[in-house]
Parts: structure tokens; C-alpha cells; sequence
């Protein structure tokens, strides 16, 4: 029961946060604040440039700021999890691709360096490539390039023993 009313009250906030920032995103949104800002520093001469006119605008974007960065975190870390779960599919699909990408967000800093650095290499090995389209997974990539130094090893020894014939 209680369980029910954590996942509940989680929904409900996981819509509140997604409609808050779509809608604080808007051209309206931004119009409104726009004319509030407009109409604060118009408001200025009334009030005479007060403390307390001041503290208005002060205290009002502070607060908003504040509550704003929670609920556009919330919002981004459940875009970037749909994001995440869409590539894993999209790897864990394609017979070519390396499955050990499916879950790489969850690697540490020093192994997705590891990979960037494999992945550097990888892209010069390509620039060598007849085929622009041609591509490579991470295991894929080392054995093909094994196979094409054997292949070019092979030709230079056929090569070589044609010669030593003549």
C-alpha cells in the first residue's frame, strides 16, 4: 500500500515536472517574463526605487530559479534515460554492433576513455578505407584489421616469391 502511494505521488511529480518545463520552455513563457521584468522596473518610480521593490524581483527569481533546477533535472534525467534505453535497443539490435555499448552510461570515466581512445583509433584506421560507408564495432574492427595485415602479408610474400622466381 504504501509502495502504491510512492509510485503514485512519483508519477504525479514526473508529469508536474515534464509539464513545467515544457510549458516554462514556451514562447508564451518567455513573453510573460519578459512583461513581468518590464512591468517591475516600470513599477520602479511608485514605489521609489525601494528596498522592498527591489527584494520583490530579487526574491521571486531566486525562488523560481531554485524550484526551476530541480524540476528541469527531473525532467532531463528521465529524457536521458528514455535516450539511453533507445541506443541500448538500437546496439543490442544491430548483429554488427558490440553489445558491450548496451550499458556503457553505467561505465566509469577511465573505461569510456578507454573506448573514446579505441574509437580515435578506429576512425584512422577508416580514414584508410576504400568505402566512406564501411564501419566497424569494437570487436569487429581489431579482427578485420588483423585479417587485412595477414591478407597484405600474404600478398607480399606471393609478391616477394615471384620475384626471387625470376
Amino acid at each position: 500500500m504504501q509502495e502504491e502511494i510512492k509510485s503514485n505521488s512519483a508519477n504525479l511529480f514526473e508529469k508536474f515536472a515534464v509539464q513545467v518545463t515544457k510549458a516554462t520552455g514556451s514562447t508564451s513563457a518567455f513573453i510573460f517574463a519578459f512583461m513581468l521584468v518590464i512591468v517591475w522596473g516600470i513599477s520602479g518610480p511608485f514605489f521609489h526605487y525601494s528596498e522592498n521593490w527591489q527584494l520583490v524581483i530579487n526574491t521571486g527569481t531566486t525562488i523560481i530559479t531554485f524550484l526551476m533546477v530541480f524540476l528541469i533535472q527531473k525532467a532531463q534525467n528521465k529524457d536521458s534515460l528514455a535516450i539511453q534505453l533507445k541506443l541500448n535497443e538500437l546496439v543490442a539490435a544491430h548483429e554488427f554492433a558490440s553489445n558491450r555499448l548496451v550499458n556503457i552510461e553505467n561505465m566509469s570515466e577511465t573505461d569510456l576513455k578507454i573506448i573514446q581512445k579505441f574509437y580515435s583509433r578506429l576512425g584512422e584506421m577508416t580514414k584508410s578505407e576504400e568505402s566512406l560507408q564501411q564501419s566497424h564495432s569494437i570487436d569487429e574492427a581489431s579482427n578485420l584489421n588483423e585479417i587485412k595485415r595477414g591478407r597484405e602479408e600474404d600478398i607480399i610474400d606471393q609478391l616477394d616469391d615471384k620475384k626471387n622466381r625470376t
